[in-house]
């Protein structure tokens, strides 16, 4: 069975309660979050402020970024 966290490219310092939260969600890669709204990932428990901010960096430095939010 293949190690879920060698296929993930989630920032390294990123706490575990919020890896294990995108993983339960199944977002396992940046690419898969730019599809998704920061008011969405922000629900799943685990996900603060901090862990926020990390995504929302490594995202850029992808040149993604969350969804827009719906209106």
């Amino acid at each position: 069975m293949t190690d879920p966290q060698a296929t993930s490219n989630l920032p390294p310092k990123l706490a575990q309660p919020a890896r294990r939260a995108l993983a339960n969600a199944g977002y396992l890669r940046l690419e898969q979050l730019a599809g998704v709204s920061e008011t969405d990932i922000k629900q799943l428990h685990g996900i603060g402020p901090n862990a926020l901010k990390q995504l929302r960096q490594a995202l850029a430095e992808r040149g993604l970024a969350f969804a827009s939010e719906r209106s």
